[in-house]
């Protein structure tokens, strides 16, 4: 097990590393690849960053906590992603090569050539607070997952995520962790597969798992008890969150970064074919993974849910197989958190400061800085991997979605009002989780909404002062 573990790592480091031999040099190659990656390779790496510890550790916990009600969350997903994507990604990649940035942050303040300083700089201070979150949260998940399967010292799993990915980051950038994605996104979804197809015949084919599921009492209710309404409204609120969930995927730098980097934007449809395919794939085997879970570990509340999968794995797999879930957890968590790592520094050398960094050298060495904060955050860390992720998605998307929206629709807000939108998003999903409300609706909802309405209210308002000024006096 230890042995086909350690190979599949050597495998993703290699890979990593050798993508230094087609590095420029420049910021922009750094950051975007010089935007040069072929579609294919956006598709895996951009589901690879999406699909991450959360999907193995965080998801399939859900589940196995939830039942059949957590199809929803599969659904709305990938619904709400896909949604997203038919007006915002092409838009956002021609809006990269137009203002020539090479941020997230600074590709929305520069949209029209504006220079929105100001709003650059809160984007990318809010990215860096919420991204190493999210990357302390795969660092917690490739612990978990070390922890289980090899009964190493939680610390253990974090450390060494954190030194391979300082690694190959440093060597290639972005290039690097797009071409470790795609490796790794093909390692992810063959682990998902076995384990899945082997716990099914184990328990006696798809109609027996089935029965045992049905014995366990609420288990395959199509939606939870505790939902903030009854009846269908309830139902109805709490399938529409989990939409705004996966449209919440164009507010995660992380991931559209991705396809900021595609070679051509004509290829967009390309690389999204891909994308979902590989996304759909997956998020239905992790499902069927969570809900069979429950048969095998009857027990629930005596152990950490989130460990379910690699609990599973030892029960019904040979250690060689055990190696390659382990490897799948572990490539997970890894390409999601370099993709993080890269975010942060591009958000640091790029959005924050007041003079852009542009030297190479300077660049690795803040990526290297970001991963040990990242690191140090996940040692100190006491939360769930789902209860992180979930948090850090949400902000992400309350704070930069309504702006990223109301862009590609044609609008020119202005800076201000930009700003208010951001701050807006992000408060509301703070006084939701004050008030401990994410439970029962996700906090996106709310959040995304606040943002929209306060743009749209400025674009109102700014039409009727147009409507009165050119009145006959």
């Amino acid at each position: 097990m230890v042995y086909s573990f350690l190979g599949f790592l050597l495998i993703f480091t290699s890979i990593g590393l050798s993508s230094a031999w087609r590095s420029r040099g420049t910021k922009a190659d750094y950051y975007l690849a010089s935007s040069h990656v072929s579609p294919w390779l956006v598709g895996l790496s951009a589901v690879a960053t999406n699909n991450s510890g959360y999907m193995f550790i965080g998801v399939i916990g859900y589940t196995y906590v939830t039942g059949l009600a957590s199809i929803w969350l599969m659904v709305g997903w990938i619904a709400g992603d896909f949604l997203a994507s038919l007006y915002i990604h092409k838009r956002l990649r021609k809006a990269t090569s137009a203002s020539g940035e090479v941020s997230y942050a600074g590709v929305l303040s520069n949209w029209y050539g504006q220079k929105y300083s100001y709003l650059q700089h809160l984007i990318g201070l809010i990215s860096l607070l919420f991204l190493l979150t999210y990357a302390a949260a795969q660092l917690v998940a490739g612990g978990k997952a070390l922890h289980v399967l090899l009964e190493w010292p939680l610390w253990s799993g974090a450390v060494a995520g954190a030194m391979l990915v300082s690694l190959y980051c440093f060597a290639g950038g972005i290039r690097a962790s797009i071409w470790t994605d795609a490796a790794q996104s093909i390692v992810m979804i063959f682990a998902m597969g076995t384990l899945l197809v082997v716990a099914v015949m184990n328990i006696g084919g798809l109609s027996e798992a089935y029965a045992q599921m049905q014995a366990v009492e609420g288990f395959m209710d199509w939606l939870p008890k505790d939902l903030a309404f009854p009846g269908w409204i309830g139902g109805a609120l709490f399938i529409v969150s989990w939409l705004f969930a996966g449209f919440s995927v164009i507010g995660q730098p992380h991931i559209m970064v991705r396809f900021m980097t595609l070679n051509e934007s004509s290829n967009m449809r390309q690389a999204k074919f891909w994308y979902y395919l590989w996304f759909s794939g997956f998020y239905c085997m992790a499902t069927g993974v969570g809900l069979l879970s429950r048969i095998y570990m009857s027990d629930a509340g005596t152990f950490d849910a989130e460990l379910a999968l690699p609990i599973m794995a030892q029960q019904l797999l040979p250690s060689v197989f055990v190696g390659l879930i382990l490897a799948g957890i572990f490539a997970a968590t890894m390409s999601t958190a370099d993709s993080l790592v890269l975010s942060c520094s591009a958000a640091i050398t790029h959005d924050i400061l007041p003079h852009k960094v542009e030297r190479t050298w300077l660049l690795k060495l803040v990526t290297i800085m970001i991963a040990g904060v990242a690191l140090l955050l996940a040692l100190l860390n006491n939360q769930s991997v789902f209860s992180m992720v979930i948090m850090a998605w949400s902000g992400l998307a309350s704070a930069f979605a309504p702006v990223l929206v109301y862009l590609c629709l044609g609008n020119k807000p202005s800076q201000m009002v930009s700003i208010l939108a951001v701050l807006g998003g992000l408060m509301v999903v703070f006084v939701w989780r004050l008030f401990g409300l994410q439970d029962k609706v996700y906090e996106g909802l709310p959040g995304i909404m606040t943002g929209i309405i306060i743009l749209y209210a400025y674009h109102f308002f700014q039409n009727l002062q147009s409507c009165k000024n050119t009145e006959p006096s």
